[in-house]
């Protein structure tokens, strides 16, 4: 049964099919406005919950990908990693997270058995909802933290609603009639900047370091196929080297040149498991001069070749 139940959400909201170009699970390569290329995901109804997401449906998404869905979701149990736009958080029980349209996400590695509760609404449900204003000036700070603790309570009422809706959306019976989505939508944007407006957010020290690094990430994703110089970037952000440094390693644990790889890596990885490119058309694309090249940096990071990580 339970197995039975995984086929029905991975079938549900992680199925292999197009869908005006965007792909729900792990598809060939589509453009995006930012000259980095990630997959796309959606969801195929207008919203889909569901109480009980483990381990067997998140390590679909252990490769980055851009939602144009809006998804948010509570640990039930467990811990886990995650990246949030290229930035890392630890997720604990009772945590909200909160992916708008747009966010970069992958599942990390896992310390213990996680479970998820969540609900999602599509891209075609939120561009009828002017989700800033229901946001309101929470927005800041749900940039800054998207993964926030909730109390005991709070996260109960919470859960109680994702049931509710995970019993509407997974009933073949029944169609949620669009007005009934866009207000479940406004009323859960509601509730989490509620959340946000209690929530004390970080100091302006942390804040501007974590500035910092959402400025450098935004520059590598433009410039990372041209530029792998961690000098390069810190001119483009006005700072020193060592700066940029200290700073990058005070918030992410990371140095500037393993951030670079990081995203570097990442396009590789999806040109590999997601397009019939050849290993040199892959180190071209990467302005890497030979495939020889780009095979000894690709191992140097994922500790395989790029031959392997594909037939992997």
């Amino acid at each position: 049964v339970a197995q039975e139940l995984i086929n029905k959400v991975k079938s549900k909201c992680c199925g292999i099919k197009e869908k005006e170009n965007v792909y729900i699970c792990w598809p060939n390569i589509t453009n995006t406005t930012m000259k980095m290329d990630f997959p796309q995901v959606d969801l195929p109804t207008e919203v889909l919950a569901w109480t009980n997401v483990t381990e067997d449906i998140l390590n679909i998404y252990k490769q980055s990908c851009r939602l144009q869905a809006c998804i948010v979701a509570i640990c039930t149990e467990g811990s886990m990693k995650a990246s949030i736009n290229l930035l890392d958080y630890e997720i604990r029980p009772n945590d909200l997270i909160t992916l708008l349209p747009g966010t970069i996400i992958q599942f990390r590695e896992r310390t213990e058995k996680v479970c998820l509760c969540f609900v999602g609404f599509s891209a075609h449900c939120t561009g009828r909802v002017n989700l800033m204003k229901n946001i309101g000036n929470a927005y800041p700070k749900l940039l800054e933290q998207p993964v926030v603790p909730l109390s005991e309570d709070v996260a109960g009422y919470l859960k109680d609603y994702f049931a509710l809706l995970s019993r509407a959306s997974c009933n073949e019976n029944f169609d949620m009639d669009p007005e009934l989505v866009e207000l479940s939508l406004q009323t859960i944007l509601t509730s989490i900047r509620l959340i946000y407006h209690n929530y004390p957010g970080e100091n302006s020290s942390s804040n501007r370091k974590k500035e910092i690094c959402r400025e450098l990430i935004q520059s590598i994703t433009e410039h990372y196929k041209d530029e792998r110089r961690a000098q390069f970037y810190a001119d483009q952000l006005g700072i020193s080297l060592q700066h940029l440094s200290t700073t990058v390693r005070q918030v992410t644990g990371k140095s500037v040149l393993d951030t670079i790889a990081y995203i570097v890596i990442m396009d590789a990885k999806a040109k590999l498991k997601g397009t019939n490119m050849t290993i040199q058309e892959i180190a071209y694309s990467l302005n890497f001069p030979s495939a020889s090249f780009f095979g000894k940096y690709f191992r140097r990071y994922v500790g395989m070749t790029p031959l392997e990580f594909r037939n992997r």
